[in-house]
C-alpha cells in the first residue's frame, strides 16, 4: 500500500522517438518478440496455475541489475516508452498498450506476451523501446548491459479516440486502475488481498506474466494474467472495454491456494483518505479535503442500501460487514464539487468510484473494510473487499466472476435518498452552557423521494441506533439547498473510555415506510482528558 508514489509517477512518464535497433524478429515492426509462438487461452493458463500451486513459490523480486534498483526517484521518471512503439499502434485496432521500465520500487520482472488467433509469443526487453534522456540530455542507465531478457514492470492501455492519455495501468504486484470519463486516474484495485490487517504480515501476490488480446471486430481488449505468491497462485481474464461513462472490466478469477490463508480478499480496492468535512483533524493543510474516495457503499442481497463514510483513524480499523450474496460495494467518491477541494493541481473533485459487482453468486461472506492511520496524502490507508466465510484451504479451485465500473459515480444508485455529507463537531445547544461532553452529527440526505410534492403533508423521522452512550436532540428538517433533508442527532459517550461507538441512521415517514438509504458510521471517542467543553465566559 506504500506504492502509491510510484503509480502516480509511472502515468506520467513521458514518450519520445528513437531509432529501433534490429534485435530480433519484427512484430508489427515496431515490437520484437523472443521464443516460439505457443497456443493459449484461458483454460491452459488455469491449467498452468494449478500445477505452479503444487510447486514451491518462487520469488523474482529484484533480479534485475543493481543500476535500476538504485535509480534515483527523478531518474526513474525520466524513463519514458516511445508511443510511436506502443503495441498495435500501425494497425486499426481501438487499444493500443505501452510498456513501463523496471527500476526503484518495480524490482519483480514481469513477462509480456501477444495473443493473436490463439497464438502466444513474447515480447522482448529493446532499451530502444525507451527513452533514457534526463532533462541534461544524459542517459541515466547504461542500456548496452542490459539483456533483451530483462522483462517490464506492466503497461497502460490508450483507447485510439484519446490517444495521448492512457485510460488504464498494470503496474507494481497485482495493482491496476482505471480512469473515468473525467480521465482521472484516482483509487487502485488489486487481484487479490491477503491477510490485510490480520494477525498474520500482509501478503502482496504479484502478476508475474501478463497476455495481451485484441478480439478482431470488437472494441474490448482482453489481458489475461498469471498471479503468485508464497499461499496461492491464479488465474485471471480481464475483458476491458471503454465506455462513455469511464472503464469497465470483466473480471474471472481462478484461484489455487497452497495452504491455508486466514483472510482472502475478493476485488480488493485501495484508496486514501486524508481528511474531508466528516473528519478534520489534518488542519495543517490549506487544503479543505483530501480523499480519493469518501465511502464505502454496499448493496446487500435484501436490496438495503449501505453507506459507510471513510474516516482518518487514530489507529487501525477493521469492520466486516455480512454481505452474503452481495449484489455490490465499491468505494465512491461521491463529492464532486471542485469548491470543497479547492485542489487544482491533482484534483480530487474528479477521482473515479469503483463498484465491485458480482456476475455469479458469492455465497456466505462479509465486505471488510480497513482504515489506517494516514498523515499525508501518498499513502494508501483505505482498503475494501470481499472475504468467503468458508475457509480457504490448500488444494482448492475457487472461482470468481466479477464486474468492475470505473465510473464518477457507481452505474447502481439507490432508489431512495442518498447521503451526500456527513459533518461532525462537538454537540450541544447553542447559547447554553455544556456540562458534559457529546458529539454533534450532521447527515443530509438528496435524491429519491426529495423534494416532496407537498413537504407539509409528509412527517420524516430519522431512526438512530447506538451501541453505546446515548442519543440527544435529534431532528430532521427539510434543507432547500441541497434539496433534500438534514438529519441531526449528537452522542454522548457511556464513559471516559475511547472505545469505537458505531452508529445507524436512515429516514422514514410517518407511516415507517424508508425514504433514505441506511447510513453507518464509526466514532471513536476523545480521551476523557481532552474532552473539551469549549464554554465561552459569558455563559
Amino acid at each position: 500500500m506504500q506504492r502509491r508514489d510510484f503509480l502516480k509517477a509511472a502515468t506520467a512518464l513521458s514518450a519520445y522517438a528513437l531509432p529501433i535497433s534490429p534485435l530480433l524478429a519484427a512484430l508489427d515492426q515496431r515490437l520484437m518478440t523472443t521464443g516460439e509462438k505457443v497456443s493459449f487461452d484461458y483454460a491452459w493458463l488455469k491449467g498452468f496455475a494449478r500445477h505452479l500451486s503444487g510447486q514451491p513459490h518462487q520469488d523474482h523480486e529484484g533480479e534485475l541489475p543493481d543500476q535500476l534498483k538504485s535509480l534515483s526517484w527523478d531518474d526513474y521518471q525520466a524513463i519514458g516508452y516511445r508511443a510511436d512503439h506502443a503495441l498495435w499502434s500501425n494497425s486499426d485496432a481501438p487499444y493500443t498498450a505501452q510498456l513501463f521500465h523496471l527500476g526503484r520500487g518495480f524490482t519483480t520482472p514481469v513477462r509480456i506476451y501477444q495473443v493473436s488467433q490463439g497464438q502466444a509469443q513474447e515480447l522482448a526487453y529493446d532499451p530502444a523501446l525507451f527513452n533514457f534522456s534526463n532533462g541534461d540530455g544524459d542517459s541515466v542507465v547504461d542500456t548496452d548491459t542490459l539483456s533483451e531478457r530483462l522483462g517490464f514492470a506492466g503497461f497502460r492501455l490508450h483507447h485510439h479516440q484519446d490517444p495521448k492519455r492512457d485510460i488504464a495501468s498494470f503496474l507494481g504486484a497485482s495493482y491496476f486502475r482505471a480512469v473515468s470519463q473525467s480521465m482521472q486516474y484516482g483509487m487502485s484495485a488489486r487481484g487479490l488481498a491477503i491477510d490485510t490487517a490480520g494477525s498474520e504480515p500482509e501478503e502482496f501476490p504479484d502478476f508475474t506474466r501478463f497476455w495481451l488480446e485484441q478480439p478482431e471486430g470488437e472494441d474490448k481488449l482482453i489481458v489475461y494474467a498469471l498471479l503468485e505468491s508464497e499461499s496461492t497462485t491464479g488465474a485471471y481474464r480481464f475483458d476491458i472495454r471503454r465506455d462513455v461513462e469511464g472503464v469497465v472490466m470483466d473480471v474471472a478469477a481462478t484461484l489455487y491456494p497452497r495452504k491455508t490463508i486466514e483472510r482472502l480478499g475478493i476485488a480488493p480496492l485501495t484508496s486514501m483518505y486524508l481528511v474531508g468535512e466528516n473528519d478534520r483533524d489534518v488542519n495543517y493543510d490549506w487544503r479543505p479535503e483530501i480523499h480519493d474516495s469518501d465511502g464505502l457503499s454496499i448493496h446487500t442481497e435484501s436490496g438495503e442500501w449501505l453507506w459507510r463514510p471513510l474516516v482518518n483513524p487514530p489507529q487501525l480499523r477493521y469492520n466486516a460487514y455480512s454481505a452474503t450474496n452481495v449484489q455490490g460495494f465499491g468505494l465512491a467518491q461521491r463529492d464532486h464539487d471542485f469548491d470543497h477541494y479547492q485542489d487544482d493541481g491533482v484534483y480530487y473533485d474528479r477521482r473515479p468510484s469503483v463498484w465491485v459487482e458480482p456476475t455469479e453468486g458469492w455465497g456466505e461472506g462479509s465486505v471488510d473494510l480497513v482504515e489506517l492511520p494516514a498523515k499525508d496524502e501518498t499513502f494508501d490507508n483505505i482498503v475494501a473487499y470481499w472475504q468467503p466465510k468458508t475457509p480457504v484451504e490448500a488444494g482448492q479451485e475457487l472461482r470468481y466472476a466479477y464486474r468492475l465500473s470505473w465510473y464518477d459515480l457507481p452505474p447502481q444508485q439507490p432508489s431512495l435518498s442518498r447521503c451526500v455529507a456527513t459533518r461532525t463537531g462537538l454537540g450541544g445547544v447553542v447559547g447554553q452552557r455544556r456540562e458534559y461532553f457529546s458529539w454533534r452529527f450532521a447527515v443530509d440526505f438528496r435524491g429519491g423521494p426529495f423534494p416532496f410534492d407537498d413537504a407539509s403533508e409528509v412527517e420524516v423521522e430519522p431512526v438512530i441506533e447506538t451501541s453505546a452512550g446515548r442519543i440527544e436532540i435529534t431532528s430532521a428538517r427539510p434543507l432547500d439547498a441541497i434539496q433534500g433533508y438534514r438529519a441531526m442527532f449528537d452522542v454522548v459517550p457511556p464513559d471516559e473510555g475511547t472505545e469505537p461507538i458505531n452508529l445507524r441512521l436512515y429516514l422514514r415517514d410517518s407511516e415507517g415506510k424508508p425514504l433514505s438509504e441506511t447510513w453507518i458510521y464509526q466514532w471513536t471517542p476523545p480521551p476523557g482528558d481532552e474532552r473539551e467543553l469549549h464554554n465561552p465566559d459569558h455563559l
